[in-house]
């Protein structure tokens, strides 16, 4: 296996949470239609897995946030879908995504192994 890229990245569940009430609109800029509807901890745990993913892929610029989504399989694992934006700077890299949230932080980890 070659590692193109890792990323990590932690968010804080009551600062995340007081960021989305004091400004509506992030959540519809930050999430797709899928994501919006979910706890407050999965949100966090979301943005958490794509500002992973940006860090992996080298920060290129315009990615759009709505172009990754994290979904689970039916083990409940999660992964992205990724369209766009994103589809373009991943290419043909395998994405590995692993998400937690506890303690009053929501975590995730990405590894970008290359096609």
């Amino acid at each position: 296996m070659t590692i193109r890229g890792i990323g990590i990245d932690v968010v804080d569940l009551v600062r995340f949470e007081e960021a989305l009430d004091r400004t509506p609109g992030l959540r519809t800029r930050l999430f797709t239609e899928n994501e919006r509807g979910l706890p407050h901890a999965s949100l966090a745990a979301r943005f958490a897995a794509k500002e992973a993913l940006a860090k992996a892929l080298g920060v290129p610029a315009g990615l759009q946030w709505q172009d990754a989504e994290v979904q689970k399989d039916s083990s409940g694992r999660p992964f992205f879908a990724v369209s766009g934006s994103v589809a373009a700077a991943v290419g043909e890299s395998k994405i590995h995504l692993t998400l937690s949230h506890d303690g009053g932080i929501a975590s995730a980890f990405v590894l970008l192994e290359e096609g």
